[in-house]
């Protein structure tokens, strides 16, 4: 990563970008037509930080809506009974399947744009208040056992310790184990985003080049006894910049050895790995907040995310 990549961006260009939006949505009221209104949603969304699969996804629910109750029309009068219309539009008269997932966040989408409507103070009365919110349970995801951790981290120790020594195997692995991080995070972890000198032990700075995601940069506790594998790691293979110099690939084919050499039937992956980590702190009793901080997502995917783990340590006991 350059220089200029590490550097955070100016607050004047953020002011700037800020200042625009705030002009546009004072130019809205309350007989603005709900496609001007989404325009504007979507670009405060993005100010907020939100990802831009999110304001997609947000942005194209209410455009839906604006096909069906009409593009032009006063966001002053939309009714609940509309909202109510569109919902069973979308159910039952759409002619396009509609899964639960996509139905309850479609929902989450109207209550979300009306809010805004009126924390912006463009209506009076929010026609969403009534929609009941639509919950899904999603899958489990699939997690090691503490044993399988155990196993994982044994058999990647041995690979750097046997007659032809990989310290990678392990570097990467525990890695994962320890912080929770995600491929992405992994792959774009280069070599000055590890101090190995803070005063209060080894950590790792997560960044994000993209400034829209900066909001989900943090600082990790590294275990201290990963230390001395990361050297002989860095001995070994010398890498220049970033961390892990090879493809996602490369570095998923790793850990499908790792787990075929523990004998996991499971597929050990990079999303195992982060699930794992989080159940381990959560079980460990480590504070909701700081779970949520250290895997660097919202409040609001705290949520799911939240009660996935108390499922999931249900199960595991």
């Amino acid at each position: 990563m350059t220089e200029t990549e590490e550097t955070l961006p100016l607050f004047s260009e953020r002011r700037d970008r800020a200042s625009g939006t705030a002009e546009q949505t004072a130019r809205l009221r309350s007989d603005s037509s709900l496609n001007a209104a989404i325009r504007s949603w979507g670009e405060a969304l993005e100010e907020d930080g939100k990802s831009i699969h999110t304001v997609k996804a947000f942005t194209g629910d209410m455009r839906l809506l604006a096909k069906f109750v009409g593009a032009g029309q006063a966001i002053n009068t939309i009714g609940t009974h509309d909202l109510k219309n569109f919902l069973e539009w979308i159910l039952h008269g759409r002619g396009v399947p509609c899964s639960p997932k996509t139905y309850a966040r479609r929902i989450t989408s109207l209550k979300a744009f009306f809010r805004w409507l009126m924390q912006e103070g463009l209506l009076t009365e929010n026609p969403a208040q009534p929609i009941p919110q639509q919950s899904v349970l999603s899958p489990l995801p699939t997690v090691l056992t503490s044993e399988e951790m155990e196993s994982v981290l044994e058999i990647s120790d041995a690979m750097r310790r046997g007659t032809n020594p990989d310290p990678r195997p392990y570097t990467l692995v525990s890695l994962l184990l320890h912080t929770g991080i995600k491929k992405g995070e992994c792959l774009a972890i280069h070599l000055n985003h590890i101090d190995l000198l803070d005063p209060e032990g080894p950590v790792l700075f997560v960044r994000y080049g993209d400034v829209r995601k900066r909001y989900k940069e943090r600082k990790v506790d590294l275990p201290p006894e990963w230390v001395g594998v990361y050297r002989e790691y860095l001995k070994q293979y010398g890498p220049r910049d970033r961390l892990f110099p090879w493809s996602p690939r490369r570095l998923e084919y790793i850990l499908e050895d790792i787990g075929a050499s523990a004998g996991l039937v499971k597929h050990l992956s990079f999303d195992m790995c982060r699930w794992a980590c989080a159940l381990r702190d959560y079980k460990r009793g480590m504070p909701d907040e700081k779970i949520r901080q250290k895997l660097g997502i919202s409040k609001i995917q705290w949520r799911e995310v939240g009660n996935k783990l108390d499922r999931l340590a249900v199960q595991a006991d």
